[in-house]
C-alpha cells in the first residue's frame, strides 16, 4: 500500500472542496421551494376562462391563496388537478 503525503494547505484545499461537493448535493436532494402562479399566468396556462377559473375554486377542484384581490395557485396543485383528471389510454 502506497502513502500519499499532503501538505496541511493542500489537506485544507481538499477538505474543503469535498465540503463544497457535500453541499450542492444536499442542495440539489432537498425538495424545490414550492412555486406559486397568479391567476392571469393560471389562465393561459390551463387555457381557461375566469369564470371557469372561479367555479373550479368553488368546487373545491383547485387549491388556491388569496391575497386582497389577487389569487395564487401552487404548481404543484395545478399538477395534481391534471393528474386527478387524467385518463389512462385504454387501446394500445
Amino acid at each position: 500500500m502506497e502513502a500519499v503525503i499532503l501538505s496541511k494547505e493542500q489537506f485544507n484545499t481538499l477538505t474543503g472542496s469535498i465540503e463544497e461537493i457535500k453541499t450542492k448535493i444536499d442542495n440539489q436532494s432537498k425538495k424545490p421551494q414550492e412555486v406559486f402562479v397568479d391567476n392571469q399566468e393560471f389562465l393561459l396556462l390551463m387555457k381557461i376562462s375566469k369564470r371557469t377559473a372561479q367555479t373550479w375554486r368553488d368546487e373545491g377542484k383547485i387549491s388556491f391563496s388569496q391575497v386582497g384581490n389577487k389569487i395564487y395557485y401552487k404548481l404543484n396543485d395545478v399538477e395534481d388537478l391534471l393528474n386527478k383528471h387524467y385518463v389512462k389510454a385504454f387501446k394500445k
